[in-house]
């Protein structure tokens, strides 16, 4: 007998083409992995070893809903650093990973028949959270326009219909590497208010960015009376994507029911993984330069490869460590992934795993040393030529 959720929405959910893909070869040597968006440098050895000292000092029992105070204090602390802000520990919600923030999120404020509006192509974790909840997803196209994605506000807009609850917004963007400008970052904010909407801001690749230090955020214009939630998490920028750490900023009212949600979905986090992340805030900034550093090498390997290749597309991400690229003539993107793999021993994502705003593109993690990427575009060659 097979035995199936209750739940439509959960049935009606697909597997992640992205994992499907990459299950086919996981751990092989003579595969070099480009598939999943993580950096190729494990976690820097001392915000481990503040773990490894916690875990030394029997640091391990239950810990407050919305997360060790002084983790709460220092992630004001880095906000305020960053952007200027006034924002305070009441403010923030540390998570199990930015997926469960956005989770926690979406519980508070979507429920069953209303409809989120998503810019895409989009890490397609973003719209089944929603999904799950029995919301409606309307895609707005992402397009390139002058060698870069671009949004087109009027039509994000339009898409708003009166069953919305709200905005989900990925900048920047997984996988095209888009991003938000502070001019379109205020419009958004202000059509929120007049409709009455809320915002949900996606900016985990807010620290990897290629023109500056970091990514406009809405964070610095919020206020709060504002119906907002920001997602962050310390995976991409402190190469922390198996500890599981991530954040919700919120208004304070929020903030308090979001107390009495976490404890009914994880009820805490575990402290050694916590007292990481204080560590990782306190000492990491030189280690986000140096990262960035690879990855602006690595982009630029990227984009002299490509250029050589007339059948390939390629819009320059202005921020995240993803290549998203086209290849004329190529209309099924796991196909073409799965001949990669096969014939090249490169594992991409394929772009119909981002929504069908994705497909016929496919998604290449340059986070890694320039040379495994060197060698991974050579490897393709014969079937980018």
């Amino acid at each position: 007998m097979v035995l199936h959720a209750n739940r439509p929405s959960v049935q009606a959910l697909q597997p992640s083409l992205i994992r499907k893909l990459a299950n086919t070869a996981i751990g092989r040597s003579d595969v070099i992995p480009l598939w999943f968006g993580e950096p190729d440098k494990p976690t820097p050895q001392f915000i481990r070893q503040a773990a490894k000292d916690a875990l030394d000092e029997g640091q391990t029992f239950y810990q407050p809903n919305l997360g060790i105070i002084k983790l709460r204090q220092a992630l004001a602390t880095y906000m305020k650093d960053l952007y200027g802000t006034e924002l305070s520990s009441e403010n923030i919600c540390v998570t199990p990973s930015g997926m469960t923030a956005l989770a926690l999120a979406l519980q508070c404020i979507v429920a069953e028949g209303d409809a989120v509006v998503i810019p895409s192509p989009v890490w397609p974790n973003l719209p089944a959270a929603a999904e799950i909840l029995g919301a409606e997803i309307a895609r707005v196209p992402l397009r390139p326009r002058c060698g870069h994605w671009r949004l087109d506000l009027d039509e994000l807009f339009a898409a708003c219909k009166p069953n919305t609850s709200a905005l989900l917004i990925n900048s920047p963007n997984n996988p095209t590497g888009w991003m938000l400008q502070d001019a379109e970052q205020r419009l958004i904010l202000d059509f929120c208010r007049e409709r009455d909407i809320w915002l949900i801001a996606d900016e985990v690749y807010s620290r990897i960015v290629y023109d500056r230090d970091y990514a406009p955020s809405f964070i610095d214009k919020v206020t709060e009376d504002d119906k907002y939630l920001i997602v962050n998490s310390f995976s991409k920028s402190w190469a922390m994507t198996g500890w599981r750490l991530g954040w919700l900023t919120a208004p304070k009212s929020l903030v308090r029911t979001l107390e009495i949600v976490t404890e009914f979905n994880y009820s805490c986090i575990f402290a050694p993984v916590q007292i990481a992340g204080i560590t990782a805030l306190q000492g990491g900034e030189e280690f986000i330069c140096a990262s960035s550093a690879r990855y602006r090498a690595a982009l630029t390997a990227v984009e002299r490869a490509f250029g050589e290749l007339p059948r390939v597309t390629f819009p320059s991400p202005q921020a995240a460590f993803y290549a998203f690229f086209a290849v004329d003539g190529v209309t099924d993107s796991y196909d073409f992934a799965e001949n990669a793999l096969r014939q090249c021993g490169v594992g991409l994502a394929p772009g119909a795993a981002f929504g069908p705003q994705g497909e016929g593109y496919l998604r290449l993690c340059f986070a890694a040393d320039v040379s495994l990427i060197e060698r991974a575009l050579a490897q393709m060659k014969p079937l980018l030529i």
